[in-house]
C-alpha cells in the first residue's frame, strides 16, 4: 500500500505557521500503515513529522518507530533508535528480535533474548516464537530447553503459536519425543500444529509415525493443505514407495513447485532416473512454474546416474540463465561437478569446481565424490586432508563421502571420530559405515552399526543386504528382506539383485526362485536383466544347467552376455561340454568382434575331441582379423 500526502512541500516548509500538524493519533496510524505496507520512504517522512512535533522521544512513539523500521527491513535505523531508548519495552525488544529472526541471524537473536532477560524485561507470546525459531535454526537445544521453561513461567504454554514453535524447535534439535509431548498437551491445535509434528517425524526419519499422524489428523477433522500433501509425498518417497507418492500427487488440484520437486527427488533417490527425467519434461511441458534450484539439482543427479551428458549440459545452460552464476553454482554446482565426473569430462568438472566457493564445505564434499567416481581414491583422501588443513569444518556429508574410499584402518579411525563428534545418528554416515565394514570383511561390525540405527532408510537396508550378499550369507539376506518389508520400506530393484545374488552364492535355489516370483506379485517390481542373470547363475551353479537354459528360453528379454557368461562359467566348473559349447556359441554371436569368445569355443571343441570344429573356429577368428589378448580366457584349459 502506497501512502500519498496532501502536501508536496519540502520538509523545511512544514514548520511555518500556516502548516497544520497531524494529530499524534493520525501519526500513529500512519506508522502502522507504513509497517503493514513496508512503505519505508513514507515511514521516514512520518518520522520527520514526529521530530518536528517533538514526539519522537515519546516512549510509545519511539517503540512504534522501531517497529516500523524493523518491519520495513531497515535494521540499522531500528537498532539506532532502539539504542537511544532509555527503557525499551517488550515491544521494542520484539521488533529487533524479529529482524534477527527474519534474517536467519540465530546467534544474534539468542544473544539479544538473553540480554533482554538480564534487563528485567519479561518475554511474551510474541517473543518466544522468534527465539525458538533461532534455537531450531542453530540447533541450540540447551537454550531451547531454557526458553521452554520461560514459556511455562510466563504462562504461555497453552498458546497455539508458542506451542507450534516449541514443536519445531524440539523436532529440529532431534528430540521428537519432546515435540510429541508438547503436541499431546496442547489444549487446542491448528493446521500448523499438525504439519509441524508431521514434519518433525519426517525430518528425523520416523516415517511410519508421520503417516499414522496424517491419518489421525483427518479423523480429528483437519483437512490437509498443500504443505501436508507435500510432506506425505516426501514420506512415501523416503520409504521408496514413489508410486504411492505419485498417487497423492495426482490428487492435488494445484501442485506447486515443491510438489514437483519432491516427486522428482524421490524417484531420483530410488534410482528411477528415467522416470525422474520424464516427470521433469512433463512439468516443463505443462508450464507448471519455473523449476527451482533444488529441482534442477535433482535432475542433474539423474543425468549423472544415466550418463546423460547432453541433457546435463542443457540443464547446466538453463540454470545459468535462470539464476546468477553465484547462486546457481552454490546450489547445483555439487551435482553438476559429479555429473561431469561420471561422464569422464574431467576438464568440465574442473571448470565447475573453479567456479564454486572453495571456502564452502559443500564444494569439497562434491570434489571428494568426484575423485571417488573417477576411481582416484588417493585423490579423494588428499582432498579430505587439504580441506582439513584449510580449516574447513567437516560435516556429515564429508564423512559419508570419504568413508567409501577408505581402507579398514583409516575407516575405523573415522568411526571413532564419528562417535566422538555426535554423528552416530546420521543415517548417511551409518550407511557409509555399513558399506565400509562390509567391503573390509568385517560383516559383524557392519551389522552392529545397522542394528543400532534408530531408523534406517532404503539405502540402509540395501547396503546391509548387499553386505550379507557379498559374503554369501543367503539366509541372512532373506531374513533382512522380511524385516524390511515389516517396516513399510519397499524393496527396490537393487534390493532384489543383492538377495538373489546371495541366494545364488549360498546355494539357496528354492528360496531364490521364491523371491524372484514374489518380486512382481507382492512388490510390483518388474525383473530386469540383472535379476534374470541371478536366476540363471543360481540354477547353473546348483548343477541345473538344463533348467537354466530352459529359463533363458522363456525370458521376456533377449539374453545378454551376463546370462550366457553365467552358463559358461558353471559349465566349465562342472565340465559339461554340451552347455559350454551352447553358451560359447551365443557369446560369439553377441560379441563377434571379441577374440576371447572364439578362443574359448575353440578350446572347448578341442577338449571334446572335435578338432575340425576347433580349427574352423580358429580360422573364422583369423579371417576376421581378431587377435586374442594374452591371459584372457573364459575357461581353464587344465579343467
Amino acid at each position: 500500500m502506497k501512502i500519498t500526502w496532501q502536501s508536496r512541500k519540502p520538509i523545511s516548509s512544514l514548520s511555518t505557521p500556516a502548516m497544520k500538524f497531524p494529530s499524534p493519533e493520525k501519526l500513529h496510524l500512519l506508522l502502522q500503515l507504513c509497517s503493514k505496507s513496508k512503505a519505508l520512504d513514507q515511514g521516514r517522512q512520518t518520522h520527520q513529522r514526529l521530530i518536528l512535533q517533538g514526539l519522537d522521544q515519546d516512549p510509545f512513539m519511539a517503540t512504534k518507530l522501531v517497529q516500523m523500521y524493523a518491519d520495513c527491513g531497515d535494521s540499522k535505523s531500528a537498532h539506532l533508535l532502539f539504542d537511544k531508548m532509555s527503557q525499551p519495552n517488550v515491544f521494542a525488544w520484539t521488533s529487533i528480535l524479529s529482524v534477527y529472526s527474519r534474517r536467519g541471524m540465530s546467534g544474534e537473536c539468542i544473544g539479544f533474548y538473553c540480554e533482554m532477560k538480564l534487563k528485567g524485561v519479561v518475554p511474551d507470546r510474541y517473543v518466544f516464537p522468534k527465539v525458538l525459531r533461532a534455537c531450531a535454526q542453530s540447533g541450540n537445544f540447551k537454550v531451547g530447553i531454557q526458553v521452554h521453561k520461560d514459556v511455562v513461567t510466563c504462562g504461555d504454554e497453552l498458546n497455539v503459536q508458542v506451542c507450534n514453535s516449541l514443536i519445531d524447535m524440539y523436532s529440529k534439535c532431534g528430540d521428537t519425543e519432546g515435540a510429541r509431548r508438547v503436541f499431546s498437551e496442547m489444549a487446542e491445535r491448528d493446521l500448523l500444529s499438525w504439519n509441524s509434528m508431521i514434519s518433525g517425524y519426517v525430518c528425523n526419519g520416523f516415517l511410519e509415525s508421520a503417516l499414522d499422524l496424517l491419518g489421525s489428523m483427518r479423523l480429528e477433522g483437519f483437512e490437509p493443505d498443500l504443505v501436508t500433501w507435500n510432506m506425505a509425498i516426501d514420506v512415501y518417497c523416503r520409504m521408496g514407495q514413489c508410486d504411492e507418492a505419485w498417487n497423492i500427487f495426482e490428487q492435488i488440484e494445484e501442485p506447486n513447485i515443491i510438489s514437483w520437486t519432491t516427486l522428482i527427488s524421490g524417484y531420483s533417490r530410488i534410482g528411477k532416473h528415467e522416470v525422474t527425467l520424464a516427470i521433469f519434461r512433463d512439468m516443463v511441458r505443462k508450464g507448471e512454474g519455473f523449476p527451482d534450484l533444488d529441482c534442477i539439482s535433482s535432475i542433474i543427479v539423474s543425468c549423472r546416474h544415466l550418463g546423460a551428458l547432453t541433457r546435463g549440459r542443457e540443464i547446466h545452460g538453463y540454470g545459468i540463465k535462470m539464476e546468477t552464476e553465484c547462486a546457481f553454482y552454490k546450489s547445483a554446482g555439487p551435482a553438476l561437478l559429479t555429473m561431469y565426473a561420471r561422464c569422464r569430462k574431467v576438464r568440465d568438472a574442473t571448470n565447475v569446481f573453479n567456479l564454486m566457493d572453495n571456502s564452502d564445505v559443500v564444494t569439497w564434499n562434491a570434489m571428494i565424490l568426484t575423485c571417488a567416481d573417477l576411481g582416484t581414491n588417493k585423490s579423494a583422501l588428499n582432498c579430505f586432508r587439504k580441506m582439513q588443513s584449510m580449516g574447513i569444518k567437516n560435516d556429515q556429508t564429508t564423512i559419508s563421502t570419504v568413508l567409501p574410499v577408505c581402507d579398514l584402518e583409516f575407516g575405523t579411525q573415522l568411526h571413532a571420530y564419528i562417535s566422538k563428534n555426535g554423528f552416530s545418528n546420521s543415517i548417511p554416515i551409518c550407511n557409509a559405515l555399513i558399506h565400509m565394514y562390509s567391503k573390509g570383511g568385517c560383516i559383524e561390525t557392519a551389522y552392529s552399526v545397522f542394528s543400532k540405527m534408530v531408523s534406517g532408510d532404503l539405502v540402509s537396508w540395501n547396503t546391509m543386504i548387499g553386505g550379507f550378499g557379498m559374503h554369501g550369507f543367503g539366509q541372512a539376506t532373506i531374513q533382512l528382506l522380511i524385516e524390511m518389508n515389516k517396516t513399510g520400506i519397499c524393496p527396490n530393484s537393487a534390493t532384489f539383485t543383492s538377495v538373489l545374488s546371495a541366494c545364488s552364492h549360498s546355494g539357496l535355489v528354492d528360496k531364490g526362485l521364491e523371491v524372484f516370483h514374489r518380486m512382481k506379485k507382492d512388490f510390483g517390481c518388474d525383473p530386469k536383466m540383472e535379476h534374470f542373470s541371478c536366476i540363471v547363475d543360481l540354477l547353473a551353479r546348483a548343477g541345473r544347467l538344463e533348467d537354466a537354459v530352459g529359463f533363458i528360453a522363456k525370458m521376456p528379454l533377449e539374453p545378454d552376455k551376463s546370462i550366457w557368461g553365467a552358463v559358461l562359467s558353471a559349465s566349465q566348473a562342472q565340465q559339461d561340454i554340451k552347455f559350454a559349447i551352447l553358451a560359447s556359441v551365443h557369446l560369439v554371436h553377441l560379441e563377434p568382434e571379441y577374440a576371447g569368445h572364439y578362443v574359448t569355443l575353440a578350446n572347448i571343441y578341442a577338449t571334446a575331441g572335435r578338432w575340425e570344429d576347433a580349427v574352423r573356429v580358429r580360422k573364422l577368428m583369423e579371417g576376421r582379423g581378431l587377435v586374442k589378448t594374452t591371459g584372457n580366457s573364459w575357461i581353464d584349459g587344465g579343467k
